[in-house]
């Protein structure tokens, strides 16, 4: 059904545009995304119609609260009446292929036209489905260590790249309550807890499902698992912290390492008022986004490779479109609108299309002059130096989640979601039993899960 268009694809993208607005007969097409503040919209809305101008296909843009998503489109695959695109997120890809809501077929062929090598090899691997890939990837983010590079620098650390270095800085930097070692996620009832924690179960190769669904986590990587994040919490201020207080005490300058979301990014640089560094005088400075490294691959001693741990959005094409204008639609957008795309907003949304053929850091670096912040914008290329930068994307290539990677990211989540994890690792942190029989107590609750 989409073989004109999947041909013009390869012969190049304007050419290929030209020829679909001449050749073909106008769409209208249906967008649905979970973008849907104001300002995001406006700008998809603008990128919507320089993809009609283009091409003579219409898109209507369609705001879908995220909440919602996974029963509107149940219900409207139910209808027979999807719409054309979907923006959604990695939880999607398994089951809505499974279920036949997305055309598999469509989406191949367009990353295939666009160039499998062009894209962060991380987001592909999540995406693949038997027959190809289930979505196009889109835009995403990877949680980051965030450190103080400059007390690294003048006391001769290696960036914290593993737990080896995490653990070697803090005892090199801990001094409370002056500098805390790190400031570790230990509220229970967070979400904040459970990110951060499967990041450090992931950097150790460590998940507890498998491809037939739960599996025991592996004792001796687990005892590892668990030894670190005792350290990391030990070197925490007392409490129960979550996002707010490592933020907080990062930007006062008392904190030598926190796991943030790349969302802090604009923040660190003082380009928003709400939340002002405090580590001097001044809430605009950018004294402490100079003086920040950051880390996105990050491992354990049994997982040498290491992992990030990653928000991945992808471009669904569904079994109801019109195929040839939605797969045009999601190849402009990944090509000539790909600044659009990006431009959103860039802190959260790197590029997961690197560059073409002909120039393979295209999108990367066009990516590093989009401006960010919210009471005062700059590009990320003049908060961050190139190097930081190449770290920030580079991550999108090991990109990982707990049971995407096996078809069972619906039982990962709903041990996530249980927050048994983060109870009863709360409880060896404080010390109501020894790190072998928490093993025992995670295996026995994580399976208890239905």
């Amino acid at each position: 059904m989409a073989s004109g268009i999947r041909a013009m694809l390869r012969v190049g993208t304007a050419t290929a545009f030209a020829m679909a607005a001449l050749g073909a007969q106008a769409e209208e097409l249906r967008f649905w995304t979970t973008e849907e503040q104001p300002e995001r919209l406006a700008r998809q809305e603008e990128m919507a119609a320089a993809f009609a101008e283009a091409t003579g296909h219409n898109v209507q843009v369609i705001p879908v609260t995220e909440t919602d998503l996974g029963t509107r489109a149940t219900a409207a695959f139910a209808a027979g009446d999807l719409p054309d695109v979907i923006y959604h997120s990695v939880q999607y890809l398994a089951p809505w292929a499974e279920a036949g809501i997305l055309d598999i077929d469509a989406a191949t062929d367009v990353i295939e036209a666009l160039g499998a090598n062009t894209f962060a090899s991380g987001a592909l691997q999540m995406g693949a489905v038997d027959g190809g890939y289930a979505s196009v990837p889109v835009d995403g983010w990877t949680q980051m260590i965030v450190y103080r590079a400059d007390l690294f620098e003048a006391g001769g650390l290696e960036p914290p790249t593993s737990y080896a270095s995490v653990l070697a800085a803090i005892e090199a930097l801990h001094n409370p309550p002056e500098m805390y070692g790190f400031v570790a996620a230990t509220k229970v009832d967070e979400n904040f807890m459970s990110q951060v924690l499967e990041h450090v179960f992931l950097a150790n190769g460590v998940s507890p499902v498998g491809p037939d669904g739960i599996q025991p986590l592996d004792e001796a990587a687990t005892i590892e698992v668990l030894e670190f994040y005792k350290a990391i919490a030990d070197a925490s201020p007392p409490g129960d912290l979550y996002w707010d207080q490592s933020r907080s005490l990062y930007f006062s300058g008392n904190a030598a390492m926190i796991i943030w979301s790349p969302f802090i990014l604009d923040e660190l640089a003082g380009l928003r008022d709400s939340a002002p560094p405090t580590i001097n005088d001044d809430p605009t400075s950018r004294d402490l986004a100079a003086a920040t490294g950051i880390v996105t691959n990050f491992s354990g001693p049994s997982n040498p490779d290491g992992a990030a741990w990653a928000d991945l959005r992808y471009f669904g094409i569904t079994s109801d479109a019109s195929t040839d204008a939605a797969m045009a639609f999601v190849e402009y957008s990944l090509s000539e609108g790909y600044g659009a795309t990006l431009a959103i907003a860039p802190e959260g949304k790197f590029p997961v299309r690197r560059g073409t053929a002909e120039n393979p850091t295209e999108f990367s670096d066009l990516w590093a002059t989009l401006d960010v912040g919210v009471d005062r914008r700059a590009p990320l290329g003049e908060l961050y130096d190139a190097a930081m930068i190449d770290e920030i994307v580079g991550g999108l290539d090991v990109a990982q989640r707990w049971g995407v990677a096996e078809g069972q990211l619906s039982t990962a989540s709903a041990i996530i979601n249980s927050q048994v994890i983060n109870r009863i690792v709360r409880e060896y942190i404080d010390g109501q039993r020894d790190a072998a029989a928490t093993v025992v107590a995670l295996n026995e609750a994580i399976a208890a899960i239905e």
